[in-house]
């Protein structure tokens, strides 16, 4: 089926054949560049809107919007043609407006502090359910007299397991959306292959590799792909991407109290974060709670003694503010639609 946001601009201009050609730029604009609803492209004629709202429809059904206590993170939850379910997060900050998509329903990679990890994986997202996270997430943004300026690849699933419809979602969003590439930022736990084939792309997006240790016993057990793709090979690859785009690397951190919160863990990562030709930023992220984990995400005072050490070593730290965490939308805890059962640690 041709859906809304799947639909190329050839198999748009198919579906209009009967119409003049400069229809089709009409309409594609109407998309992507002014974010409207066929309902809503008061250029066109009243006919043909209600004719495209009939031959292109939407592929994602809103299920439920939940809006954080402080007005600024709002989570959508999407059904899928076929029945799964997948979530999208818009984040509103002064400066800017955060969409972060799903690329997948449900993941494969395991990882057990990750909700949507621990819901296994259900099938990949196309391009244009990609997409479409986008556009009506900045729909919503434009009733707010806001702009989404930025899209994180950080939503459920592991974006470079689904690399080609990932990509294809890219250039369509930096070509017709208009998004800059440096404002594209593409998560992956390691996938290495992925990698190498996002270095050699044309556009120059951003990488984030969710590490969460820096050393192999430690991530085999926190990030079990790490079997597969080591910390030193996935070094290599990502030092390939730097050569590549000339892009700063950034590391992300799930702190968890008692695992990889030590001073250990600070030099360890330190000593890799130096070891680029650019030193690579990490992203500090205090563990959010997931349903079945039974740990605690570091306190706050301990987040901040890692991040100061960190520093103290040379390396670039940040500390990520939890956004949306009241309502089960901040990193870890998208499990599309199932509420958050949080366990604590005696």
């Amino acid at each position: 089926m041709i859906t809304r946001y799947g639909a190329s601009r050839d198999e748009l201009q198919n579906l209009l054949l009967n119409e003049p050609r400069y229809r089709v730029d009409q309409v594609w604009k109407g998309l992507y560049t002014e974010l409207n609803a066929p309902e809503d492209m008061t250029a066109l004629p009243k006919a043909l809107r209600a004719q495209l709202v009939d031959i292109l429809p939407n592929s994602l059904t809103l299920v439920e919007e939940v809006i954080s206590d402080d007005d600024t993170t709002i989570k959508f939850l999407w059904q899928l043609d076929g029945g799964s379910r997948i979530e999208t997060v818009l984040m509103i900050y002064p400066d800017r407006a955060t969409v972060c998509v799903s690329t997948q329903a449900g993941c494969a990679m395991a990882c057990g502090f990750c909700a949507t990890g621990q819901a296994g994986f259900t099938r990949h997202l196309t391009t244009g359910e990609i997409v479409e996270q986008v556009v009506r997430a900045s729909q919503r943004a434009k009733a707010m007299d806001r702009r989404v300026s930025n899209v994180v690849y950080m939503g459920m699933g592991e974006p470079l397991a689904n690399e080609e419809p990932v990509w294809e979602s890219i250039v369509r969003l930096h070509e017709d959306v208009g998004l800059s590439a440096r404002h594209l930022t593409v998560s992956t736990v390691g996938i290495i292959p992925g990698i190498n084939r996002l270095a050699s792309r044309p556009l120059p997006v951003n990488l984030a590799v969710s590490l969460h240790a820096a050393n192999d016993n430690l991530r085999d057990a926190l990030v079990p792909i790490n079997r597969r793709y080591p910390i030193k090979a996935l070094m290599e690859a990502c030092n390939g991407f730097l050569e590549s785009k000339n892009r700063r690397l950034t590391f992300e951190w799930a702190l968890i109290d008692g695992v990889n919160d030590r001073p250990s863990d600070a030099i360890e990562l330190a000593q890799i974060c130096r070891s680029f030709r650019v030193p690579a930023h990490v992203n500090l992220i205090p563990l959010n709670p997931t349903p079945g984990y039974e740990v605690r995400g570091s306190s706050r005072n301990q987040v901040q003694a890692f991040c100061d050490q960190l520093v103290g070593m040379g390396a670039n730290a940040t500390i990520r503010r939890n956004r949306g965490t009241d309502i089960a939308a901040a990193c870890g805890q998208l499990a599309a639609g199932q509420p958050v059962q949080i366990s604590r640690s005696k």
